[in-house]
C-alpha cells in the first residue's frame, strides 16, 4: 500500500498542466489566434458575460488579482478586450470584450471544444464529476491552512 507521504499527486497535476496548455497553445497557432491559456480564459468569461469587474474575472479564473490584471493589460494591447470606469468609482473598471475579441474567441473555440472532448475520451459524466470533487477537496485541503 502507498503511504500518504509517497503520494505525488502535485507531480501528476503539474505533468497534466504542461501537456495540456501546450496542446492548447498549438492549437491556438494552427487557427491563427495570437493568445495563451491564460489570456483565453479571461476571453472565454468576457465572452459569456462581458463588463467584469477585474475583481470578478480573478475570482471567475482562479486568478490573483495582479495576474489578471496584467493579463487584462496584454489583451487591451492586442485590442482584444478595453477597460471602461465604472459610473460611480472612478478606481474600478469593467472589462468588456470588444469585436476583435470576440473574432478571436469565435475562431478559437472550435479547437477549444474539440480538445476538451479529447481530454475526456475514454471518461464517463460519473469520472468528470469525481476529478471535480476531489480537485476540490484538494483545494480546500491546502486553502484551510
Amino acid at each position: 500500500m502507498v503511504k500518504t507521504q509517497d503520494k505525488y499527486f502535485g507531480t501528476y497535476i503539474d505533468r497534466n498542466y504542461r501537456v495540456i496548455r501546450l496542446n492548447f497553445l498549438q492549437a491556438f497557432k494552427k487557427v491563427g489566434v495570437d493568445i495563451t491559456t491564460e489570456q483565453w480564459v479571461i476571453i472565454d468569461c468576457l465572452y459569456r458575460e462581458n463588463g467584469l469587474s477585474q475583481t470578478d474575472l480573478a475570482h471567475l479564473s482562479f486568478k490573483e488579482a495582479p495576474t489578471v490584471s496584467r493579463i487584462i493589460d496584454l489583451l487591451c494591447k492586442k485590442g482584444f478586450t478595453e477597460r471602461q470606469r465604472f459610473e460611480n468609482d472612478r478606481r474600478r473598471y469593467k472589462i468588456f470584450l470588444t469585436e476583435a475579441g470576440r473574432t478571436v474567441y469565435e475562431k478559437a473555440l472550435p479547437a477549444v471544444s474539440e480538445l476538451r472532448q479529447k481530454g475526456w475520451e475514454h471518461l464517463s459524466e460519473e469520472d468528470y464529476q469525481t476529478f471535480l470533487r476531489i480537485m476540490d477537496q484538494v483545494f480546500q485541503n491546502f486553502a484551510a491552512e
